[in-house]
């Protein structure tokens, strides 16, 4: 077990001018389930990669435990890696796929056995020790691969997307078993994906990249909360957060035909150059539906219901009468906004609702930097990172 630090460390491939890394910070505590996250391309596979040895660190170092392993081999840093694509060799055993490492490395025949019988028992995978990789679902060949890398014993285990080739049901059955797992063996683990739902259910932590430069850094429920700027806002939570531009008159953002109130704080905190606008988040669960032409409502054409049983999830247009305040951003489409309604009480498309905001659940980021202005929802300590 140990500790894992990036300390400024940059990767910069060969031939382009932006680090797919860039000064990365960070601090792993023994036994800790980190999860990096972000979109393709933000450098979480590179930031894996270089922690195991397989990417140069051109600038900064990391550390595993009290020593520096920035220029150590890969096979001395007592680190096991869990693939996408499994790895597993077609032509061995279950046990001997599991125990290949050891054999490379001359560990005695009866401590192999012994060590694979063990991971097998953990895993449920006792039975199938003697059969080859063709004869297993994917499920199963990926317990395969956390076999041998928890056969190892090693200090740092690292999972770069080893969800990502599962089918639906059987990716939401096997991120709990790994945490799980994770959380009985207490070993640091490194785990990377882009899928934020896997980071939100499975991590102690989430670190979010984009472009290779780390955004925040904090627990689920501090990403969730109190998303440091926009980006993170919406990448975080499902469905996302829906996200506007908004002109600022007398105190408040004119959403459509709606008004929403900002705090003293936000309104002092807007600068020069955010232009009397400010980014508005709402989550789709922060509405409540309200009487037309309530204070502060805000009027939603819909146009689509999704019905889901237990939830159901309106997606509709706030009329356009008031310019850039349509500046609307959602998964679903420009000027499209979001809302979580009561599955009993489902409008018709093509009607008109109107909602407000929960007090206490606005985010405000400044229009100019994407920063969050305002501790609107509840902040703790550690979603400060920036």
């Amino acid at each position: 077990m140990a500790t894992v630090t990036f300390d400024k460390a940059t990767r910069i491939y060969p031939g382009t001018e932006r680090p797919a890394v860039d000064s990365l910070d960070l601090d792993i505590a023994d036994g800790e389930f980190l999860v990096l996250v972000g979109p393709s391309g933000c450098g979480k596979s590179t930031s894996l990669r270089m922690l195991a040895g397989l990417e140069d660190v051109d600038q900064g170092a990391i550390w595993v435990g009290d020593r520096d392993v920035t220029n150590v081999q890969p096979k001395d840093r007592d680190i096991a890696m869990v693939f996408q694509s499994y790895a597993l060799y077609p032509h061995m055993t279950v046990a001997d796929n599991m125990g290949f490492a050891l054999k490379i490395a001359k560990v005695d025949k009866a401590e192999i056995r012994q060590r694979v019988e063990a991971a097998a028992k953990i895993l449920d995978l006792t039975e199938y020790l003697d059969r080859k990789p063709k004869a297993l679902s994917g499920g199963q060949r990926q317990r395969v691969a956390m076999g041998r890398a928890i056969v190892r014993q090693p200090q740092v285990f690292l999972m770069d997307e080893p969800l990502s080739n599962l089918d639906a049901k059987l990716r939401v059955q096997t991120r709990t078993q790994i945490a799980a797992l994770q959380r009985r063996l207490g070993t640091t683990t490194v785990y990377v994906t882009h899928d934020q739902v896997e980071a939100l259910t499975m991590g102690d932590r989430i670190a979010v990249l984009k472009d290779g430069i780390l955004q925040q850094v904090g627990t689920p429920r501090d990403m969730y909360d109190a998303p440091a700027n926009v980006f993170v806002a919406g990448f975080i939570g499902s469905p996302a957060m829906n996200l506007g531009t908004y002109q600022v008159f007398d105190g408040f953002a004119q959403v459509g035909r709606g008004r929403v109130k900002l705090s003293r704080e936000a309104l002092s905190a807007l600068k020069a150059e955010d232009k009397n606008h400010v980014v508005l988040g709402f989550r789709p669960e922060s509405l409540d539906r309200a009487a037309p032409n309530a204070e502060g409502a805000i009027p939603i054409e819909v146009d689509i219901v999704e019905e889901l049983g237990s939830d159901a999830y309106v997606y509709g247009s706030v009329p356009n009468e008031f310019g850039e305040s349509q500046d609307i951003h959602f998964a679903a489409g420009d000027s499209q906004l979001v809302v979580r309604i009561d599955p009993r009480d489902v409008p018709k498309k093509g009607e008109t609702i109107w909602v407000t905001i929960r007090e206490g659940e606005q985010h405000t980021f400044s229009s100019a930097t994407g920063k969050r202005l305002v501790k609107d929802a509840v902040v703790t300590e550690a979603s400060k990172h920036i």
